[in-house]
């Protein structure tokens, strides 16, 4: 009788045993589960002294805008982009790089929030391009070209086109690259509705669209969100590392 209590109680503690494993197993999934999602966020994130920006609404005056003053029917693709661009700002949105499951084509990330990609994104998208459909087109057929960075085997359109690496590398073979710096007469090659790619100081890269306004010594200002979708005077804040003209200028 003792004996076969005894067994019991290891059959028992055995199943319980399992049970517990059973339960850290599950964990252990669901943690991997969230690194996955986080790991294939956007290629761009807010940096630490960039926080304050999300609740610091864009409220100083910029001047005129010459954008604003071209009749719409004589503006242009890059004139769109600056509009499209600026629309962010106006809508205040926050900064989220979440992956989500979007339509495609024309799929976009709810209005309110967005990536620094975002912002390139949606200001295309107001000049009538769809970066979105072009880098899923191109990656389906040249994907191996392409940054392997996220361990994929092949496009995903809900995330390709809203990451750094992937749209300057679209934009290096399609596009039209130009200088990265903004001194002497590298200056006059920055007009309004170029894309500008950074690197933060640790090493996270950023990107946004040139505006048409400039600062006192004629450096243009950019429209970016980096915690929340502002128009500033920070075009040499941080490391350029890209600049590219879409579509590419006749």
């Amino acid at each position: 009788m003792i004996k076969k209590k005894n067994d019991q109680s290891i059959i028992s503690m055995r199943v319980t045993v399992d049970a517990v494993n059973g339960r850290v197993k599950v964990c252990a999934g669901l943690c991997l589960m969230l690194l996955a999602i986080i790991w294939l966020a956007a290629g761009c994130e807010t940096v630490p002294e960039q926080q304050e920006r999300a609740n610091k609404p864009q409220t100083e005056a910029l001047g005129p805008s010459p954008v604003e003053k071209i009749p719409p029917e004589k503006r242009n693709v890059y004139d769109l982009l600056v509009i499209g661009a600026r629309e962010e700002v106006a809508g205040g949105v926050i900064y989220d790089a979440s992956y989500r499951q979007i339509d495609y084509p024309g799929g976009d990330v709810p209005p309110e929030g967005g990536a620094c990609t975002d912002v390139v994104v949606r200001a295309l998208r107001h000049g009538g391009i769809d970066l979105q459909k072009l880098i899923h087109e191109d990656m389906r057929e040249y994907f191996k070209q392409y940054p392997q960075n996220w361990g994929l085997r092949g496009p995903d359109t809900n995330i390709d086109h809203r990451r750094v690496p992937n749209q300057m590398n679209f934009f290096a073979r399609y596009g039209q690259s130009l200088p990265l710096s903004v001194e002497g007469a590298d200056l006059s090659t920055w007009q309004w509705g170029d894309v500008v790619y950074w690197r933060f100081s640790n090493d996270l890269e950023h990107c946004g669209i040139v505006s048409d306004r400039k600062n006192e010594r004629g450096v243009p200002l950019a429209i970016h969100n980096a915690g929340i979708a502002r128009e500033e005077d920070c075009l040499t804040d941080w490391e350029i590392i890209g600049h590219y003209r879409f579509p590419p200028a006749n």
